[in-house]
């Protein structure tokens, strides 16, 4: 049964040991990452991010007894164990594997995890065109036509992140 937890990012580490520890090694943790390219004193800077902040999935079987999951509520670096995880089930394993679908090979959560259409309004959020508005012309496997403004250009999809604009 997975399971969502709520950790103090600091004690991430600890927690992993701990949980070892408990679980005799029976488990698999799922912490969806992203690579963001931030633009940092006039240089670009590669940062890693959790995509859910400090929450991570945990599957095991022995998740499926309650008891279990409250004396595991005390691990170092624990914050709290999500509730209503049990009928939820069908929801965490489908995001979890389009969330693996979506990584690229080095296990970072790519641009075609998000819903992403053309002759659309994004934002970029990363990369060295940080904050810059642009409409997507075309989309293709790695490539990306954009306008910025009146400007037409073309750039690869793998160095940059963006979102979209909210009216």
């Amino acid at each position: 049964m997975w399971t969502v937890i709520k950790l103090d990012k600091k004690k991430i580490n600890l927690f992993k040991e701990d949980f070892k520890n408990k679980i005799d090694n029976d488990f698999e943790l799922y912490i969806p990452k992203i690579r963001l390219l931030k633009r940092s004193k006039n240089r670009l800077v590669k940062k890693e991010f959790n995509l859910l902040d400090n929450y991570l999935f945990c599957y095991t079987r022995r998740f499926q007894n309650s008891i279990y999951l409250n004396k595991l509520n005390y691990l170092k670096g624990v914050k709290f164990f999500l509730g209503g995880t049990a009928e939820s089930q069908s929801n965490i394993s489908l995001f979890i594997s389009n969330c693996k679908k979506s990584e690229d090979e080095n296990g970072f959560i790519s641009n075609k995890f998000f819903n992403i259409k053309e002759n659309k309004s994004y934002q970029f959020s990363s990369g060295i065109l940080d904050k810059y508005i642009f409409e997507l012309l075309e989309l293709k496997k790695n490539k990306i036509k954009v306008l910025i403004g009146n400007i037409k250009t073309t750039i690869e999809r793998k160095n940059f992140l963006f979102k979209p604009i909210l009216k």
